[in-house]
């Protein structure tokens, strides 16, 4: 596409939005005239509902943006943006996921300038992944960035939550209100420990009892029940009705305790400091629930550990800063893993020790083990999640194998001589028995017809795609060994889809001609690749190559 001139991009369904900002403008009107002379209505709040979404759809109508040969350029309802080519660095794609059935992500055009920043064009839009128009458009982008500008990147970069470059402020504000929460339920920990002690402490009052500490002690009141109202939720929201509104028209109970009681009831109603906390009838004793010292604290803890997660995500953004932004970062499931270890030891503590966890012995013990038990699980998960590049796992068999399936094959033959001298060791040996791993190449092949394939078997036969983990080659479609050479062994990016593992490697392969992608685990990968190069059938495709060209050194 280097004959493009212009790209234009306006958004779809043009008119529909008009009708909705226009529908937005007269609900705005009405709101008005409502005001003006009726007052509140019923017109008022279908006017005011209509704004917001007339607003929206004026911002989306009005948006446009043209890529020319200058660069781009960019107009939305309050701004307008110019750039050149020249200080546009590269032009990514940013991936945003929705909930909804149909709609699995939304793709639009990101710009990295030379400076650092970003900007996220509102043309084009997409809302499936498979998007002919809006590939074209993407397309035609960078086919006018090689033309007029120098692209970073040789490939198009995916940014998604899942990536890099991903912002990480919303993580953090996350982990800020949760630590907020858990500080504001500690707080509360005290004063509620303390009303315990004091309702576990309290005493009926007496005739002699003064007026001011009456609140203090236990009053008992006796009542008659008139009826009953439950509902069927368990939280407050049935209701005791008494007989004369003595000493009160109705109180409020669980449903599980309006059931307990029934007209006519004679009851005792305890009362302290002004609210009752006991009803108790000839065969039923029915105590209202208060919050415990205890369930603060968990709630405080709870709070705590969930503020973890966010932290753990700000902290491999972190972690990962000096990767591109379109690479895969690691996930921070062992991370939640830790955190769940640390729930099993911290709720129980939290709810049988809520003020003493530093002056009761057992208290200190079960911290400090459950501590180190903790601090093993993170550095577990500091260990899980570090990024492992190619080069760490085995750079130097990872090498070889890219010589010998083609990338440098003057390197390959001549390590032998003649048939002999590939890979000897290997002939030598006994066959093995299948060994299936977990693998899967991302494209549409012949062995690998609509992705079907999840595993990839060797060893006892030749290598094969499955779509099972054996045991057995039933459905195993042979890989074409001889047509493959390996490219280049990667780290996962956001446009390899996001039911690629983080935590796998990439081999770009040469299908005769076609790229295709293998993903796998680091170990597993590289196994395959070395027996990639040692089949037999790429030793007999290499050695009449070698017959026939001659023996390069």
């Amino acid at each position: 596409m280097t004959d493009v001139r212009e790209v234009i991009c306006r958004p779809f369904g043009r008119r529909v939005l008009w009708f909705f900002a226009g529908l937005g403008a007269a609900g705005a009107g009405a709101a008005v005239v409502r005001l003006a002379y009726g007052g509140p209505g019923v017109v008022l709040g279908i006017g005011l509902l209509l704004v917001p979404v007339g607003g929206w759809a004026l911002y989306k109508a009005t948006a446009r943006v043209r890529a020319d040969s200058y660069g781009v350029h960019s107009w939305t309802l309050l701004r307008r943006r110019s750039l050149r080519w020249s200080d546009i660095a590269d032009l990514r794609v940013r991936l945003k996921y929705a909930n909804t059935p149909r709609v699995q992500d939304t793709r639009g055009v990101s710009l990295l300038l030379r400076d650092g920043r970003k900007l996220l064009l509102p043309l084009p839009r997409s809302w499936s992944y498979d998007d002919p128009d809006f590939d074209a458009k993407l397309d035609a982008f960078r086919a006018l960035h090689r033309l007029h500008g120098t692209p970073e990147s040789d490939h198009v970069p995916v940014v998604s939550y899942r990536t890099a470059g991903r912002g990480w402020a919303g993580s953090l504000a996350l982990c800020l209100l949760l630590l907020g929460g858990a500080g504001l339920a500690a707080s509360f920990v005290p004063s509620t420990a303390s009303g315990e002690r004091a309702w576990r402490s309290a005493t009926p009052c007496t005739a002699g009892t003064p007026a001011a500490e009456r609140d203090e002690c236990l009053t008992t009141l006796t009542a008659v029940i008139a009826r009953t109202e439950a509902t069927r939720s368990r939280s407050k929201g049935s209701w005791l009705y008494f007989v004369d509104g003595r000493p009160m028209e109705r109180l409020a109970v669980s449903s599980d305790g309006a059931r307990m009681f029934g007209p006519g009831d004679s009851v005792e109603l305890t009362v302290w400091r002004g609210e009752v906390r006991e009803v108790v009838g000839e065969r039923q004793v029915y105590r209202l629930h208060v919050p415990a010292s205890g369930d603060l604290a968990v709630v405080a803890a709870v709070c705590l550990l969930a503020a973890g997660y966010p932290a753990a995500r700000v902290l491999l953004r972190l972690r990962g800063r000096r990767l591109p932004d379109d690479e895969v970062l690691p996930s921070a499931v062992p991370f939640a893993g830790a955190l769940v270890g640390t729930a099993l030891w911290l709720l129980p503590l939290a709810h049988l020790h809520p003020t003493t966890l530093l002056t009761d012995p057992v208290a200190i013990t079960w911290a400090a083990t459950g501590s180190a038990a903790t601090l093993a699980f993170l550095v577990w998960a500091w260990r899980a999640t570090r990024v492992r590049t190619p080069g760490e796992i085995d750079a130097t068999g990872v090498t070889e194998v890219m010589e010998v399936t083609g990338v440098s094959e003057a390197t390959g033959v001549a390590r032998g001589t003649g048939e002999a001298g590939w890979f000897a060791e290997e002939e030598a040996g006994e066959a093995e028995d299948d060994v299936f791993l977990a693998a899967r190449f991302l494209e549409h092949t012949d062995y690998n017809p609509y992705g079907f394939g999840t595993h990839v078997v060797l060893g006892g036969g030749p290598l094969a795609v499955t779509p099972h983990p054996g045991p057995g080659r039933f459905a195993a479609k042979p890989v074409p060994v001889e047509r493959l050479a390996v490219k280049e062994v990667r780290r996962v990016r956001g446009g390899d889809g996001d039911t690629v593992p983080s935590g796998w490697h990439i081999a770009e392969l040469d299908d005769a001609g076609t790229p295709v992608r293998l993903a796998a685990a680091p170990d597993d990968l590289s196994r395959i690749l070395r027996e990639l190069a040692s089949d037999p059938l790429r030793r007999e495709s290499r050695v009449s190559r070698s017959r026939r060209g001659g023996t390069r050194r």
